[in-house]
């Protein structure tokens, strides 16, 4: 039935990893099993460029070299925030609120048991009370590095760096629902639908 009650209550669960954990991966298999994944970091770079309420917040926030011919200065942005934890909560504090309101609208739109948000600063950002359940994929921190450095091209020192500001994963495993881990590809698959059938029996 379109509309109604019954979309609006459907049950919001997280998906959340550290770099490297294959988040993305496992969003994908439950689109395989036909549940709607909304991405939040696309959508917020998305937003970023295409809301004309969030593009004046940023302007007026960094200026107005925040933009270059109606698109995001990255480059810009990143002198502002990179290493400058103010400024980062800062454009946090503009981003996150906007992101959540697309999430709302968006679900509006879907149909299914439940919806996923995947989201790598679920904890970060300390949102894990809007959703029903929180999933937490992770895997071997030397498996993560060299994914990272195999997808990306950065160095090890780039990655371990970037890991350290990212929450660990025996504090995303003490505050998740379930936690998959993501070594094997097969196996990622079976806890993926293990999951996804606990939480068809959880849903109201």
């Amino acid at each position: 039935m379109a509309g109604g009650p019954k979309e609006k209550n459907l049950k919001k669960v997280g998906l959340t990893g550290g770099i490297g954990s294959g988040k993305s991966t496992v969003a994908k298999m439950f689109e395989d099993l036909d549940i709607p994944v909304y991405y939040a970091d696309d959508r917020a770079k998305w937003l970023m460029v295409n809301s004309t309420e969030l593009r004046q917040a940023i302007k007026n926030t960094f200026g107005n070299e925040s933009y270059t011919d109606q698109k995001l200065n990255r480059a810009y942005l990143a002198t502002k925030v990179f290493k400058n934890r103010k400024e980062l909560d800062k454009l946090n504090a503009i981003v996150h609120p906007a992101v959540r309101r697309d999430f709302k609208e968006w679900i509006e739109k879907q149909n299914g048991p439940y919806v996923i948000q995947e989201n790598p600063l679920i904890f970060e950002s300390q949102n894990e009370n809007q959703f029903d359940a929180v999933i937490s994929v992770v895997a071997d921190k030397e498996i993560r590095i060299k994914r990272v450095m195999s997808r990306d091209g950065h160095t090890r020192s780039d990655v371990i760096n970037r890991m350290k500001n990212q929450t660990s994963d025996e504090v995303r495993r003490s505050k998740s629902d379930f936690v998959i881990n993501n070594t094997d590809i097969s196996d990622t698959r079976s806890q993926v639908f293990r999951i996804h059938q606990r939480l068809l029996i959880l849903n109201p």
